[in-house]
C-alpha cells in the first residue's frame, strides 16, 4: 500500500520535474528505514536519463519539500532513473517499448498461465498484446497485476 503522503509529494514534485523537462515515473516512501527513504524515479523524455538529471531533480525537489514541510522528520531523498527492469504503467511506455521482451503477471490464471512472456505489441482499453513466437496473445487488463520489461532476454 502506498504511503499516505505520496499524493501530496507527487503534487509538489510534478511542477518541479516539469520545469526541468523531466517526468516522474514512480514514488515510494520507505518508512521502515531509519531514517525513512523517499525514492523517486524520474525520466527524461528527450534523451536517456542521466546522473545530471537526477542531481538537478534532487536539488530542486529537496528545496521544495523542505519549504512545504510535508515530511515532518528527517528523511533521505533518492532520485534515480527507473532502469530497464521496471514496471510499465503509462500508455506512452507501452508505445516506447513496443517490440521489447516483457513479462505480464496476472492475479489469476488466464488460459492456464499466471505469467506470460513475449514481445510487447501494444496495450488498449481491454488488453495487453504480446507476440509469442509469431502468435499474438491478448491478455485481459482486468487480470493484469504487473507488466515489466524482461531483462533476461
Amino acid at each position: 500500500m502506498a504511503h499516505p503522503l505520496i499524493p501530496q509529494i507527487i503534487e509538489l514534485a510534478s511542477p518541479v520535474a516539469e520545469d526541468l523537462g523531466l517526468e516522474i515515473v514512480d514514488v515510494v516512501f520507505h518508512t521502515n528505514h531509519r531514517p525513512p527513504v523517499l525514492r523517486m524515479d524520474i525520466r527524461n523524455p528527450q534523451q536517456d536519463t542521466g546522473l545530471d538529471d537526477c542531481e538537478r531533480m534532487s536539488r530542486a525537489l529537496e528545496a521544495t519539500l523542505d519549504t512545504a514541510d510535508v515530511i515532518p522528520d528527517a528523511y533521505v531523498l533518492e532520485v534515480s532513473s527507473p532502469g530497464i527492469s521496471r514496471q510499465l504503467v503509462a500508455d506512452r511506455e507501452f508505445v516506447s517499448f513496443k517490440g521489447f521482451p516483457a513479462i505480464v503477471t496476472l492475479s489469476e490464471p488466464y488460459e492456464g498461465h499466471t505469467e506470460w512472456t513475449g514481445q510487447l505489441i501494444k496495450r488498449d482499453e481491454t488488453a495487453v498484446f504480446l507476440n509469442q513466437k509469431g502468435r499474438a496473445i491478448a491478455i485481459p487488463r482486468s487480470l493484469i497485476t504487473r507488466v515489466q520489461l524482461d531483462e533476461r532476454h
